[in-house]
């Protein structure tokens, strides 16, 4: 142990003797070989110099991650509140995927309404499943109930008609009323040339009138279609309370833009004969209800 211990304190005194031997750092011209500077050195200075330079470097490391963003990026590190804005960040997501795909249903609703494309019962009801089912698998499936679907009708019929009349306020109160005891006004008096003939995909009336005659609006509501189209011309769709809607069609022009309040009895376009299914100047009148057709005659006296 004795030697052992000798031969440990020779290596020492040695490598001390070799950490503490001096040596000149000169630095020289590599053409004229002119000194430009020269510099005593130890080992040891050496490595105090190269540790004291790794320490500032890691602590500048630690404090760069510790007091500034790059600790987002540090797994494990980042902060708390960032997950939680993350996952509601992802949740608000999923709720604009859903509202997507209900609202690309209900124009593709709107459409079939236009062009008078009544589903069968059966493709309904698969279409209203088709709705209610979350784009993503993570969502939970939620089934509306008749007065929640309705609520939600009448909530979007009152944004349209804030945005229209720029802060007016409407009340349309939700609820299922008959149509029998829903008060409706002709939108022209005039002869029925046509009748409703669901069969024949003739979902509403032709009325005869005289040129020029003013077509009204056969309730309160708000115009969610103003627009021409190749089959049914110039063509008027209101939004009325009670999921109902009336559609004006043929018109040799509008007088309404979208978006725009009306009143019952308000001229909203001139008859007309525009369109590619019209054979003469009439108005095709239409009225829905829960999103099915209705013979409008067995409700208003034209």
């Amino acid at each position: 142990m004795a030697e052992r211990s000798d031969k440990f304190r020779h290596w020492w005194e040695e490598r001390k003797k070799q950490l503490r031997h001096t040596y000149r750092l000169i630095i020289m011209n590599n053409e004229t070989f002119e000194e430009v500077g020269s510099y005593r050195l130890t080992l040891l200075n050496v490595y105090i110099a190269a540790s004291t330079v790794l320490v500032l470097v890691a602590l500048l490391v630690v404090l760069a991650i510790a007091f500034t963003p790059l600790r987002r990026y540090v797994p494990g590190y980042g902060d708390s509140s960032d997950r939680r804005q993350v996952e509601m960040l992802y949740r608000e997501v999923k709720d604009l995927e859903a509202q997507l795909v209900a609202q690309r249903e209900h124009s593709t609703n709107i459409q079939r309404l236009l062009v008078g494309d009544v589903l069968p019962e059966e493709e309904e009801e698969g279409t209203e499943e088709e709705i209610a089912a979350p784009a993503a698998d993570s969502l939970t499936k939620v089934e509306l109930s008749e007065e929640e679907e309705q609520l939600r009708q009448e909530m979007e019929l009152r944004e349209v008609g804030a945005t229209a009349q720029q802060g007016r306020r409407t009340n349309f109160s939700p609820g299922s009323v008959p149509l029998e005891q829903m008060f409706f006004s002709p939108p022209l008096k005039g002869e029925i040339s046509f009748g409703f003939k669901p069969d024949d995909k003739h979902y509403g009336v032709d009325i005869l009138a005289p040129k020029n005659t003013a077509i009204k609006a056969a309730m309160d509501g708000f115009i969610f279609f103003a627009d021409w189209t190749m089959e049914t011309g110039n063509t008027i769709g209101i939004q009325h309370a009670n999921n109902t809607i009336t559609f004006y069609k043929h018109n040799s022009a509008n007088l309404k833009k979208s978006g725009s309040y009306v009143k019952a009895g308000e001229a909203v376009a001139i008859i007309g004969n525009t369109g590619t299914k019209t054979d003469g100047p009439h108005l095709h009148f239409e009225l829905w209800h829960r999103g099915k057709p209705v013979d409008p005659a067995e409700y208003i006296n034209f």
